[in-house]
């Protein structure tokens, strides 16, 4: 049996070296924010979990300590601009300052057109809103206060949009698939203003996941068919699938990357229908 080259598992532990780095992760008490936090902790990073669900930030953080992995945690409502801006603040001030920020916080609006409650004529306002002042609103605050708090030279923020983002998606509700869009915008936008810093600014689009916002929809049994179909894998993701490109990301490996949007999404944008 040949013996492994040195040389090359040296280069790859060099691109993908998140160690020592401070990052923050919202939404970091389940799915695929959970997975991104883990991947950053057992690679060195030192990982502030943040989400409005104390008790699966407990359960998480403890499981990440137990296994030696530098973790904290916050209890925080990303559309509320002060508490975002004080996350980030105490993320700064945690040895050597704040390298990467991951916006994954995000609420479901339901189900898309295909149901008659996701239908145009019965958008609930107040639905509609909360979902805006989450995933869109959070977003910016997510960004902006990562942002003003990181490190200059080198800086890594990385939104989570959808999918349903970046194409029309019936199986996906309007609210969703509307601020999933609106944050590619802003993505794009920070990248630009944000380069000068050395701040690299970057989306991933995933497909569809078994999270427990898909859990949360009614009629979940059907949608999740639906999605599973629509994959050329034909299958759902499993968050942890999730977790080499949110390393990527971080890491220098993407070093050139900026004001992309990377899907992960089994092959759904083959071109194959959902409906």
């Amino acid at each position: 049996m040949a013996e492994p080259d040195t040389r090359e598992a040296s280069l790859a532990q060099h691109l993908f070296r998140v160690e020592g780095r401070g990052a923050v992760v919202t939404g970091a008490g389940s799915g695929l924010g959970l997975a991104t936090a883990r991947v950053l902790a057992r690679n060195g990073a030192r990982v502030t979990l943040a989400d409005v669900d104390e008790a699966g930030l407990q359960r998480a953080a403890a499981d990440l300590a137990e296994e030696g992995c530098a973790v904290r945690t916050a209890v925080a409502d990303v559309a509320d601009r002060g508490a975002v801006d004080a996350l980030m603040a105490d993320a700064a001030a945690w040895d050597s300052g704040l390298h990467i920020a991951f916006a994954n916080a995000g609420i479901s609006a339901g189900p898309g057109f295909v149901a008659p409650e996701g239908r145009l004529d019965a958008v609930d306002d107040e639905r509609w809103q909360r979902v805006l002042d989450v995933n869109l609103t959070g977003v910016l605050h997510t960004v902006r206060a990562a942002a003003h708090h990181m490190v200059t030279g080198y800086g890594r923020i990385v939104v989570i949009s959808s999918l349903a983002g970046i194409r029309a998606d019936p199986l996906v509700g309007y609210a969703y698939t509307a601020t999933k869009a609106g944050v590619v915008a802003l993505v794009r936008n920070a990248a630009l203003e944000l380069a000068p810093r050395g701040i690299l600014v970057n989306a991933i689009a995933p497909g569809a996941f078994v999270t427990n916002i898909g859990k949360a929809n009614p009629g979940r049994g059907r949608v999740v068919e639906e999605f599973a179909r629509a994959a050329a894998l034909n299958r759902l993701g499993d968050p942890a699938e999730l977790e080499g490109l949110a390393l990527f990301l971080a890491s220098p490996a993407s070093s050139y990357v900026t004001g992309a949007v990377l899907p992960i999404d089994g092959g759904a944008t083959t071109g194959r229908n959902p409906v």
